[in-house]
């Protein structure tokens, strides 16, 4: 059996369901070691991916400072030998970690008891976890870093997939928990879009759901608004131009879905590297990317009304393969062989 660690957003989670659902595939027992905190439990507590779903209380360690710091990496270590416990119930013998602080206990679990650990890093610049586990990890594995893998994005992404050619529906995406920022954005350009016959679709997040949805019916613009779904790709569809932040999960999931997407980084990530998420797309002609600080609502409407948006769709469609879950489960399975 097989542990998959770590989430806390939907970006490390999608990828644990990514990888999780291979190993199904293969009747292959896993269980998963999360968080109390963040989305975990809202992910996987009823889920029947998993053989066996643990919620620790674990917390973020990174922007914490003094005895508040210290306080939470003593807790990591009380928990990673709560994992003792679960790895031994279970019979454990291989972690996979995909990230974010849920990951902390059980991947230390896995150095401290001698389990084969295997990480998979999300982001172009790597995780301060991943940096501390990634000397004692058996296998690493990136879309960014070579030897570069096919990021594990679920199929259904791939399934929506098309050429765009003419704006009719704009879809706004603020990541799993929602942007104010976005919401803003949004919000601001509606006028102009529901005048131009483009329509708009909208995840706010559930904090401001109800808020952005008042605020629409007084702007008298008939807007599809959502708080959150897993059912993301499903809208992919409809859209022909997305507005989102950039999050490791979402900007490959957008790239699966071949949708032309307008990439805003949330500034005050970790190592600013949603920007530089983005950045490998732009690089490749797939994506653009303005900074808050460089938006305005003018600038935008003419990169929205002026995209190219068949030949992005086409590049994106060329960056990406769908067995990106594969070839790193058949790696891993094979490693732990040697």
């Amino acid at each position: 059996m097989i542990v998959v660690t770590g989430g806390g957003t939907g970006g490390h989670l999608a990828i644990a369901k990514a990888l999780a659902s291979e190993l199904n595939s293969r009747k292959i027992k896993v269980i998963f070691i999360g968080s109390s905190a963040g989305q975990d439990r809202m992910w996987f507590e009823n889920s029947k991916i998993f053989e066996a779903t643990y919620f620790l209380n674990s917390n973020a360690v990174v922007n914490k400072r003094g005895f508040s710091k210290l306080k939470s990496l003593i807790n990591i270590i009380k928990l990673a030998f709560k994992c003792k416990k679960i790895f031994k119930k279970h019979n454990i013998n291989l972690v996979i970690s995909v990230g974010g602080y849920s990951a902390a206990p059980a991947a230390f679990g896995a150095i401290m008891w001698n389990k084969k650990l295997y990480i998979h890093e999300q982001n172009a610049v790597i995780g301060r976890l991943n940096l501390i586990l990634k000397p004692f990890a058996k296998g690493f594995f990136s879309s960014y870093f070579e030897p570069k893998f096919d990021y594990p994005v679920d199929e259904k992404f791939f399934s929506v997939s098309r050429i765009r050619h003419d704006l009719k529906t704009i879809l706004f995406l603020g990541g799993s928990q929602g942007a104010n920022f976005i919401n803003t954005l949004a919000l601001n350009l509606a006028k102009s879009l529901d005048r131009d016959g483009i329509k708009i679709i909208h995840q706010c997040g559930q904090k401001e759901y109800e808020a952005i949805s008042k605020k629409y019916k007084e702007l008298g613009v008939n807007a599809e608004v959502f708080a959150f779904s897993k059912e993301i790709d499903s809208f992919m569809n409809r859209a022909d131009f997305c507005i989102s932040r950039a999050g490791a999960s979402t900007i490959w999931e957008l790239c699966a879905a071949s949708l032309p997407t307008l990439f805003i980084p949330f500034p005050y990530a970790a190592n600013n590297h949603q920007f530089y998420n983005a950045k490998f797309l732009q690089e490749q002609g797939a994506g653009i990317i303005l900074k808050e600080s460089e938006i305005n609502a003018d600038n935008l409407l003419d990169i929205i009304y002026n995209i190219d948006l068949e030949s992005i769709s086409q590049k994106l469609m060329n960056l990406i393969d769908k067995n990106g879950s594969k070839v790193i489960i058949d790696k891993i399975l094979q490693n732990s062989k040697e």
